[in-house]
């Protein structure tokens, strides 16, 4: 079976021919990290792995990119709020954010490269807007021209559905701006703001030029499949494919995006407050993992402790079953489950069909028993759930624990008799681990850096 993708850009379902045979490249945007992320951040990540998985599991090379926005408006005030250096701020939350990935088995990108490393690019992309009438310099400010573009035939909105005369950027400075609908490619530098030298003077990056520069800078001029959250459909991904296409660029020949994690009906926001961490989960990493993945990628996902309950549960009748039948090593999917992935990543079908087997399973003979297990356990390690895997990870990081907690009772014991040369050398044996020990008011903390 062909392997179809909803594409947001024509609205419709359509047969996946990649550019180059064997081979698919996908750009997702990243975090922004002003924060600690919350689930519905990871949703995004979960969602998209699965993708990458199953395009790998068919034996394809996938090129995945992963961004991070390491400046921003936002990034800049909570910096400030808090009488924080910016770049400190950013990488301290960018951390947490590779944190939560790595909990919830979330592949590492092919490449994740930050906003602030490509403004070479950037200038790049504004002289070729520049030199082809679509964008225009004002008091070091460089906007893209929305009318120039549409006038010229150029398909702003079809994105997003929006109508040009309805939209509104978002945008609260407007300095040289010809139109309001005209949307920033870079900012002229403000007074104790970091900023990069340009032809057209000191600025910092605008929020939506950074992606196209990034993207085809990495995967070409165009690549395969573009992704993100819902929200991000407009202003942002209009924007990106307004501008990649003014320039010259074919750019993202599939647009992918997923929903959004609710509360009560509300969007998962920091503004609103309604966030939940994976700090504050009372499951394991897996089960978080396979509720955030349970939904189709393109469904509300409402949260509730009965919802997450009833995912965790899910997830131990696989495990049980694997378990009891000796954790063979995988084999093969389903048909069925072949059929399910390949019509849009239908996830929820996929799980049926994963469920269904442990049914079957659980009543067979041992032999049956075995081959089905091995059969769940290949469905199971494309969704990122594969209890063969997280068992060993599990058992690796509980010896992993035992170690570090020994060597904090030496450094502790170290500190009682203020011997400060061995305290420093096992914190130093850590670090050059990549465990970075915190010393709190309730006692010695570690994590992996």
């Amino acid at each position: 079976m062909t392997q179809r993708i909803y594409d947001t850009a024509t609205r419709t379902l359509r047969d996946f021919e990649p550019v180059k045979q064997g081979h698919v490249s996908i750009y997702l945007c990243g975090a922004t990290p002003q924060a600690k992320p919350h689930i519905g951040h990871l949703r995004s990540g979960v969602a998209f792995d699965i993708v990458r998985r199953w395009f790998m599991a068919q034996g394809n090379d996938v090129a995945f990119v992963r961004n991070v926005t390491d400046i921003d408006d936002k990034i800049l005030t909570k910096a400030e709020e808090h009488n924080r250096p910016w770049w400190e701020w950013v990488s301290t939350f960018e951390r947490e954010f590779t944190r939560a990935y790595n909990a919830l088995g979330v592949l590492p990108p092919s490449v994740e490269p930050r906003a602030t490393g490509h403004v070479t690019q950037m200038v790049d992309y504004m002289q070729r807007l520049i030199a082809n009438g679509y964008a225009y310099e004002a008091d070091g400010s460089v906007y893209f021209d929305v009318n120039a573009w549409v006038n010229a035939g150029g398909d702003y909105g079809s994105l997003s559905g929006n109508r040009p005369d309805e939209m509104n950027q978002g945008e609260t400075d407007n300095r040289g701006k010809q139109n309001s609908l005209d949307f920033a490619l870079w900012k002229a530098a403000k007074p104790g703001e970091p900023h990069w030298p340009t032809p057209w003077g000191d600025g910092r990056p605008g929020w939506h030029l950074e992606c196209s520069a990034m993207s085809t800078w990495y995967l070409g001029e165009q690549f395969d499949i573009h992704g993100g959250g819902l929200d991000l459909q407009f202003p942002h991904h209009e924007n990106e494919q307004a501008q990649s296409h003014a320039a010259g660029d074919k750019f993202a020949n599939y647009w992918m995006h997923n929903h959004w994690v609710t509360m009560a009906g509300e969007k998962m926001s920091k503004s609103i407050g309604n966030v939940l961490d994976i700090d504050s989960m009372p499951v394991r990493p897996v089960e978080l993992r396979y509720y955030l993945g349970s939904a189709h990628y393109r469904s509300v996902l409402e949260y509730s402790p009965g919802s997450l309950a009833e995912a965790a549960a899910g997830y131990k009748r696989i495990e049980d079953f694997v378990k009891r039948a000796g954790t063979p090593e995988p084999t093969t999917w389903t048909e069925g489950f072949a059929e399910a992935m390949n019509d849009d990543f239908a996830v929820p079908r996929a799980l049926a069909e994963i469920h269904n087997l442990v049914r079957e399973g659980n009543k067979a003979d041992d032999t049956a028993k075995t081959e089905i297990a091995a059969q769940v356990r290949a469905m199971a390690s494309v969704l990122g759930i594969d209890p063969g895997v997280w068992e060993d990870a599990s058992t690796s990081n509980e010896a992993l624990g035992v170690l570090v907690e020994a060597e904090l009772e030496r450094r502790a014991e170290a500190r009682k008799n203020k011997d400060w040369a061995e305290a420093d050398a096992v914190r130093d044996r850590l670090a050059a681990a990549g465990i970075e020990v915190t010393d709190t008011p309730g006692g010695q903390k570690w994590e992996m850096k």
